[in-house]
């Protein structure tokens, strides 16, 4: 990164908490001034040159704050780990709506680059989950006008993270490891060292803009070779034999159980196993791509400084206080030619007729709706269309009471829905939503109407495709 002017450049950093983020902000920092991005920053302090700022990226709204005066934007957010005490949906669909948001800000706010720390996309006709969203992601950041530049690494070998610490855990942990044929697979690993300067050599350099490089260290290698140097390098002596038959499906269940990694993080990264990750030499730029450091050095470095740093370690993964509240997301397909705001309005008008003759749908004033029960006068759930913060793409309602919803001041309950950039389909969401109801009855009553619901919903849409395309006459708003 290459200063133009005698200002220090300011640089918000999205999960700053992270370990790549943590590790990061100490290189930047020397020469930039960081905006440091968290949802929990109550223990964190403001330091020379790093200033941090509390962010729930679900929220447009914290995003478009958290992005003030930022000249550059690093995105190092997936969201594979709940947020909410009750969280409904794939963790695809909240990236989707991660990003979005950020890439909406970081446009808002005139950002001049988005740099983004991708996955190793194989050539294959379907990809996995995990691989799948990254992609989605990488597509939906460059949506906006914000140049960005994706940094596309596979395995980072770091003392910390997803990938490693469960490797490094099963040759802990399995004098004999029964090995599935996916690990045969081959990859490309990197030390965490070489992923950070690539990320920095590639903030603010003009001709990255707008494009994705794989990057990779000096070896690439099996899953079983990497267990095999990790059991040289602890000094352990380990047998290994390979199981034709053992599947990925059971692969991942084993992996979690050995490991004790929650399965909400373990599955999406075995599944993407079955993939080769290598880089692409014509992905490559000399300088970012190439890796110095190799694989046996990278884990003897990351098993040393695991190490030294474990009680600090085990102190920072305690889950952050968890609040009692609800986010529900699910993805449904739209007519074409339709927009979110569109759905919004199309779903308040079709969910009495689902409901009938249980449920009705009043409209207070133009922008104000409230569903009751037909057979009592208080509402159960009101909604307020927000109109400063809803467009085409993006339509919201705010919950605002009902005998269902605590609403306290400072609580932002909403039901969003938003187009996915490029396609016909949409992400309807529930954010920050607390039930008035006794948790336990929530959780097996309305939580799981609210699931059957919108499941009927998507079958609907998909299953009237054609009806909706030539019958349906919804006007928008004025």
């Amino acid at each position: 990164m290459e200063e133009t002017d005698s200002r220090r450049p300011v640089i918000a950093i999205t999960g700053a908490s992270g370990y790549i983020g943590r590790n990061l902000m100490t290189e930047l920092k020397k020469h930039a001034d960081i905006i440091a991005l968290s949802r929990n920053i109550e223990t964190k302090e403001n330091e020379e040159h790093v200033t941090w700022r509390s962010c729930d990226l679900f929220s447009l709204k914290d995003a478009e704050q958290a992005l003030e005066g930022a000249d550059y934007a690093l995105y190092l957010v997936h969201s594979m780990m709940p947020t909410s005490k009750l969280t409904q949906g794939r963790f695809e669909d909240m990236d989707v709506i991660l990003a979005d948001n950020f890439a909406r800000a970081a446009e808002q706010k005139q950002v001049k680059q988005i740099v983004y720390l991708s996955g190793i996309i194989p050539e294959a006709d379907r990809l996995s989950r995990h691989l799948s969203s990254r992609l989605e992601v990488e597509n939906i950041l460059k949506s906006y006008r914000t140049p960005v530049t994706a940094i596309r690494a596979g395995l980072i070998v770091g003392p910390q993270g997803s990938s490693f610490p469960i490797l490094a855990k099963l040759v802990k942990r399995l004098p004999v490891m029964i090995l599935p044929k996916w690990t045969q697979t081959k990859t490309h690993p990197i030390a965490l060292a070489d992923v950070l300067n690539s990320l920095q050599k590639s903030i603010g350099e003009e001709s990255l803009y707008n494009r994705s490089i794989d990057v990779g260290g000096p070896d690439v290698m099996t899953y079983r070779k990497m267990m095999g140097i990790t059991s040289k390098v602890m000094g352990k002596k380990r047998y290994a034999v390979t199981v034709p038959f053992f599947t990925v499906r059971l692969s991942r269940l084993w992996v979690s159980v050995t490991t004790g990694t929650p399965k909400s993080l373990v599955y999406p990264l075995i599944e993407s196993l079955i993939h080769p990750m290598v880089a692409d030499p014509a992905k490559s730029v000399k300088g970012i791509s190439d890796g110095k450091i190799s694989f046996q050095e990278a884990a003897e470095n990351s098993l040393k400084e695991s190490r030294k740093e474990q009680s600090s370690i085990l102190a920072r993964l305690k889950p952050a206080p968890v609040e009692r509240n609800v986010r529900s997301v699910q993805r449904v397909t739209i007519p074409n030619g339709r927009d979110a705001d569109w759905a919004a309005r199309y779903y308040i008008k079709w969910l009495p007729k689902l409901l009938r003759p249980f449920v009705k749908v009043e409209t207070t004033d133009r922008y104000q709706y409230g569903l009751r029960p037909a057979f009592m006068k208080r509402t159960f759930l009101e909604l307020s269309y927000s109109k400063e913060r809803s467009e085409e793409d993006r339509a919201l309602y705010y919950i605002t009471g009902g005998l269902l919803a605590q609403v306290n001041e400072g609580e932002r309950g909403r039901l969003e829905f938003r187009k996915i950039p490029h396609t016909n389909q949409c992400i309807v969401a529930v954010h920050d939503y607390v039930p008035a109801m006794p948790w336990y009855f929530y959780q097996y009553t309305q939580a799981f109407i609210h699931l059957w619901i919108m499941n009927r919903f998507k079958k609907h849409l998909e299953k009237d495709q054609w009806t909706l395309r030539s019958s349906l006459q919804l006007q928008p708003e004025s």
